[in-house]
């Protein structure tokens, strides 16, 4: 991270990571249910000077506000609202979309509403789409409703290792410097993670939304990243999502599972060249 704003929605304010501030091209990276932007450093470093990457902390993770209203703010439709101004802040009118799952399905979202679908010139979706497995997403459901409290931060750092493997990090300090930045210290002396349990109020209060109608408004040119042993993102999901869009790009990220951390040039590279190449006529279908 080269530097870090700031942005207020209602009464949150969202941390906002910025890699190559002065770069002529941006890439909004949203990251998933329990983590926060910092994990597209690996990312923004292999796109390279060229590319603006700003990776916001959504609300109750990393950096930003924990809120006192988690049924109304750690939702969806709050999301989309502080997506909104995140655009607004930086007056972009269009720019390309990188989610990895929750972001992902937060950038389909934004593509999708009529409001938003023009403010979104590419979408990049990591490891999710708009049908999710029943089994993975009750198991993330269930993880996450759970309290991690641990008596040293090696505990912590070994129990990200293991719900974390999906990532596909291959080397020590890379799970060391993920843990750090993960890890924060309880009153008591204990550890916990990052972010505020109550994140998991959006599985009980969030409205039920038809994915698959969102994924037939979208306009925009789409790239989906599936890991190759991924628990969410179903192989037979990713074929249907592709029968529905004759140019949708894609790839399986070997070694992974939920969700390939984008650290690697085997999966930056294929981003490298849908980002960059030239745009195509799309109707929804």
């Amino acid at each position: 991270m080269e530097h870090l704003d700031w942005i207020s929605v209602d009464d949150l304010d969202v941390a906002v990571r910025i890699w190559h501030p002065d770069a002529p091209r941006t890439l909004v990276a949203w990251h998933g249910l329990a983590r926060h932007g910092g994990d597209f450093a690996e990312l923004a470093h292999r796109l390279g000077p060229k590319w603006r990457v700003l990776a916001p902390d959504t609300p109750g993770r990393g950096l930003s506000t924990w809120s006192s209203r988690p049924e109304q703010d750690y939702t969806y439709a709050a999301y989309a609202r502080v997506a909104r101004a995140l655009l607004d802040h930086f007056a972009l009118g269009r720019v390309s979309w990188l989610g990895t799952s929750m972001g992902g399905l937060l950038g389909l979202r934004l593509a999708a509403e009529p409001a938003t679908a023009d403010r979104i010139e590419r979408l990049v979706l990591n490891d999710i789409g708009p049908e999710l497995a029943p089994d993975g997403l009750a198991e993330l459901g269930d993880y996450f409703s759970r309290p991690h409290e641990f008596s040293s931060f090696r505990d912590l750092e070994e129990e990200l290792r293991h719900h974390y493997a999906g990532f596909g990090i291959e080397d020590d300090d890379s799970w060391r410097r993920l843990a750090l930045e993960s890890a924060r210290r309880l009153p008591d002396g204990r550890w916990s993670f990052h972010y505020d349990p109550r994140i998991v109020a959006q599985f009980v209060h969030d409205t039920p939304r038809d994915l698959w109608a969102d994924w037939a408004a979208l306009a925009s040119p789409v790239m989906v990243i599936r890991g190759a042993s991924s628990p969410l993102l179903a192989a037979s999901t990713l074929g249907r999502m592709a029968e529905t869009r004759p140019h949708l790009v894609t790839l399986e990220a070997a070694g992974c599972g939920h969700a390939p951390y984008l650290d690697r040039a085997s999966q930056v590279e294929p981003i490298r060249r849908f980002l960059g190449c030239p745009t195509y006529a799309s109707t929804p279908s």
